[in-house]
């Protein structure tokens, strides 16, 4: 097959903890072609779907890990898939780029389905699912928050809906004096939609990421934060831990994973803190890694056997 990944810089991208590289090595080991592209690079020439790609060599050696081949031009009508691998900003740009890949999708299979990355935004998509989340409130205008607040009588995390990695996630207390100022910048003086949700004290604990090929569990890893930060992003220091499913959460598998399978969604990364659901992630989810590592998995294979099958190609998974 011929597998074009449009991603962010690859010379930029730290091989050992990158997941969208492990997926490229894999398809490469198992005799695929491997093309790369940014997503500056995709545009339309007369109703064709179009590329600006760069063929691959990869290796498993730090700051050596690519050879990149010369740049070219392609349909995407003429390759096998599509990975959308950009790391969010969740912008406008990301927009145009899915209205490109959609247009594709008729020829290519798209990962994940471009319509769908467009609709499901990753805060807003666990509300699919009410009975697995915190209460919650979506608002742009700060007074709507205080109020849900002080309903609830206790502390609230404060998240962008378009931010990614732990980015301006604010931890409010009802008694905090900067209470006002923090909602004031958090929605822009009520021009930024934002999501509000009870704290979650577990969160100490850990944020468990759970992946899901096909709708199908493959992996899960704990991110506890670090005494220094609140967050349990593996960039800002959160250790990662073997983390068997529970009971609950084997229940939100059995919820998300047709839901997610039907609107198109191949790779799926969800977070749970405590008993609750927090994320859906659809545009580039993490975790390979720290997966493989602690459980022994090779979630990677699992990626590349879904698109064999789904581009009928008899799947060939490496040791």
């Amino acid at each position: 097959m011929q597998l074009v990944f449009i991603m962010d810089p690859i010379e930029s991208i730290n091989i050992h903890a990158d997941s969208t590289f492990a997926m490229m090595m894999e398809a490469q080991e198992r005799g695929h072609a491997v093309l790369y592209g940014l997503a500056a690079g995709l545009h339309m020439e007369n109703g064709c779907p179009m590329a600006t790609v760069y063929s691959c060599t990869l290796r498993a050696e730090e700051g050596n890990h690519a050879d990149v081949g010369p740049e070219r031009t392609i349909a995407l009508r003429d390759v096998d898939a599509v990975f959308m691998r950009r790391d969010p900003p969740f912008n406008m740009e990301y927009i145009f780029a899915t209205y490109i890949l959609e247009a594709a999708q008729a020829d290519t299979l798209i990962v994940n389905r471009p319509d769908s990355l467009r609709s499901h935004n990753e805060k807003l998509y666990a509300l699919a699912f009410p009975e697995f989340c915190p209460e919650s409130m979506v608002s742009a205008d700060a007074k709507h928050i205080l109020r849900f607040q002080d309903q609830l009588n206790a502390p609230i995390v404060v998240k962008p809906l378009d931010g990614n990695g732990g980015e301006a996630v604010f931890i409010v207390k009802q008694d905090d004096p900067n209470r006002h100022v923090i909602l004031e910048v958090s929605t822009n003086h009520n021009t930024r939609t934002v999501i509000a949700q009870r704290y979650l004290p577990e969160a100490v604990a850990g944020d468990k990421r759970i992946l899901l090929v096909d709708g199908e569990f493959c992996g899960a890893v704990l991110r506890v934060p670090s005494p220094a930060d609140h967050r349990g992003n593996i960039h800002v220091g959160a250790q990662c831990l073997a983390a068997p499913l529970t009971a609950r959460e084997q229940e939100m598998v059995e919820a998300i994973g047709p839901r997610v399978r039907a609107d198109g969604h191949l790779f799926v990364g969800f977070d749970v803190i405590g008993d609750f659901l927090t994320e859906v992630n659809v545009t580039s989810p993490t975790g390979i890694h720290e997966i493989n590592v602690l459980e022994g998995r090779h979630v990677q294979g699992d990626i590349i056997d879904a698109v064999e099958r789904r581009c009928s190609i008899p799947a060939t998974q490496t040791d």
